[in-house]
């Protein structure tokens, strides 16, 4: 009997020592920093890893994560500055202009454990935070253009930001290490205005190019058609010069020939219009036998068959500039 009261006292003695050995000794990890607190208030930080030790039942260890955390911001419209930085540097107040879509986040750590319970606490942090990445959203990008926001300057835009919102997250024992924009975009209905606005300008442009390369095809046209015409002017007057100087070199051949050997140039001749004259075709001629066109038929000396007395250059040799096709005295 004493030995199982003895056993159920050693039962409950180690009993409470492990509970009071689990109330005192806490560990902190490598990614936390711990704040002790007694009663509501706060007694210790902690920041250092390792094993330690507080009053059981009396203090309360509160574990504040000491890594980089993340804070969102939902996409919200945000008006731009439409002065240009020249402009605005001279007026010295940048006017109202664009709406934009702005949608950020950022990156911040708890630098001062009793600073932060004591302000916003671990439920408070994100709420407050949010406030404020809001309010240096607003205030940057209200001095700031939209192409300054899309292209020009928005490395040093964030930048802005991130100093405004450490400045204003210290009193909370926050120190901000970024903020980032990750996109901005222009409200739907001004997209789409937008959109259009730069489909009719690429339109115009399309336009004017097919007007200026229109012009230019008419004026390659015209000059090609003008060079054609020079061209062609050109070559009938050389072919004419050439015709020229063929008929008269014909008629001066023409001419020797009849000179050297008169009766057999005009025999020749003869004989030329009897092939064409005599062909079959729709041509009907009426002539009398003792004509002058059938004179060789008569006399092989080509004299006349009504007369006798013409010589055959008479009516065999035609004028110089005369068709050699066609002989005196054959039918047109």
């Amino acid at each position: 009997m004493k030995l199982s009261l003895a056993g159920g006292a050693t039962a409950v003695v180690l009993l409470l020592l492990v509970i009071v050995s689990y109330s005192t000794f806490f560990t902190v990890y490598q990614t936390k920093q711990a704040l002790v607190v007694r009663l509501g208030q706060p007694v210790r930080v902690i920041t250092e890893p390792g094993l330690n030790v507080k009053l059981p039942f009396i203090d309360n260890v509160i574990y504040i994560d000491k890594r980089i955390l993340n804070i969102e911001s939902p996409a919200q419209e945000v008006i731009a500055s439409s002065q240009d930085k020249e402009n605005a540097g001279n007026a010295g107040v940048a006017q109202a202009g664009e709406r934009l879509v702005v949608d950020a986040f950022a990156r911040y750590r708890i630098v001062d454990p009793l600073k932060f319970y004591q302000t916003v606490g671990p439920e408070g942090a994100s709420t407050q935070l949010a406030i404020l990445l809001n309010s240096a959203l607003r205030r940057v990008l209200g001095a700031a253009t939209l192409a300054d926001a899309v292209r020009n300057r928005r490395e040093d835009l964030m930048a802005q930001m991130r100093d405004q919102l450490d400045r204003d997250a210290q009193p909370f024992g926050i120190h901000i290490v970024d903020v980032r924009i990750r996109r901005v975009d222009l409200p739907e209905q001004n997209s789409q205005a937008v959109y259009q606005r730069m489909q009719t300008e690429r339109q115009r442009e399309a336009a004017e190019f097919r007007a200026q390369g229109s012009q230019k095809s008419q004026e390659i046209r015209a000059r090609a058609d003008r060079d054609v015409t020079v061209l062609l002017a050109d070559a009938t007057s050389q072919a004419e010069t050439v015709r020229g100087q063929g008929d008269g070199e014909r008629n001066r051949i023409f001419a020797e020939a009849y000179g050297k050997d008169p009766d057999f140039f005009g025999f020749y001749r003869s004989m030329q219009a009897y092939e064409k004259a005599m062909q079959h075709s729709d041509t009907r001629l009426v002539l009398r036998p003792d004509s002058d066109f059938f004179r060789y038929f008569g006399d092989p000396s080509g004299k006349s068959l009504s007369d006798g007395a013409a010589g055959p250059a008479a009516a065999a040799a035609p004028p110089a500039a005369s068709n050699p096709a066609r002989p005196s005295g054959a039918p047109r």
